[in-house]
């Protein structure tokens, strides 16, 4: 506990240097731009679907000393009328708002932390040189793979996240499992990106297998706790730099302790 806290004392104030918050403001500025853009684009798509029509028929058959009676209904909603037609009982209204701002609200928050990763993927080479340099000069970054690499493996644990949502749909339905199953696949791809990004960059293969095997449990939990603070609105958008930093401190321990032990 002791060193946990070591960690996150040298994490905060390698976060607080110059540098660190220069390379703050890049992911920042890089997932706002993306969010802006994507905002326009599914704006326009929901204008052109706001156009789109849609034709109501209904027929209803009664029997009227004994000769049978066919009523038609026939309709069509058109532009905005849909929404009128939506909203003109207090109950359907309330219903759909809520879906909306609820739904709304939790995809753009899931969102934003899957662009956040993604941007602080391209930095996190250059934030850990910064804590090579600052506390680790006698640790190597010697690192497992390349960019090509780097892109199947993300494009593999989004096709799973993607299945575990999928899977997960059941418990949506269930209170306090529903809170779990939405935001299990997204810890999975915030896990898997965030750990790979930052041991692929410090240890050797062995290295990085080795601490999965003894400390595994123990990354596990930090990128969980990690993870429930990006849950706070906008924090992921300033906080990932000092993601970077905190497990890179805990890598970088890690490879130094493998390195300093006997060999053989």
């Amino acid at each position: 506990m002791d060193n946990e806290t070591q960690i996150l004392k040298l994490s905060i104030k390698d976060l607080f240097t110059t540098k660190m918050i220069k390379y703050s403001v890049v992911p920042f500025v890089l997932s706002m731009l993306i969010l802006y853009i994507l905002f326009f684009i599914l704006a326009g798509i929901g204008l052109d679907h706001m156009d789109a029509t849609m034709h109501v028929e209904s027929n209803q058959t009664t029997i009227q000393n004994g000769i049978p009676h066919t009523d038609s209904f026939s309709t069509t909603l058109q532009n905005t009328a849909i929404i009128k037609f939506l909203m003109s009982s207090a109950i359907t209204s309330w219903i759909a708002s809520f879906l909306v701002y609820t739904i709304g609200s939790l995809l753009m928050l899931y969102f934003s932390i899957f662009v956040a990763l993604l941007v602080i993927g391209l930095l996190t080479h250059i934030i850990l040189k910064e804590l090579q340099r600052r506390h680790y000069q006698d640790v190597e970054m010697i690192g497992y793979s390349n960019f090509f690499a780097g892109i199947l493996h993300a494009l593999k644990w989004f096709v799973i996240m993607i299945i575990l949502f999928i899977v997960c749909i059941p418990l949506y339905f269930i209170p306090v499992l529903n809170i779990i199953a939405f935001n299990f696949p997204l810890y999975y791809f915030f896990h898997k990106m965030l750990n790979y990004d930052v041991s692929s960059s410090i240890c050797t293969k062995q290295e990085f297998y080795r601490i999965k095997v003894f400390h595994g449990s123990t990354i596990r939990l930090k990128t969980l706790v990690l993870y429930l603070i990006s849950l706070i609105p906008f924090v992921i958008f300033f906080a990932t730099v000092f993601y970077v930093i905190y497990l890179g401190h805990s890598y970088f321990l890690e490879v130094r302790k493998i390195r300093t032990l006997p060999q053989g």
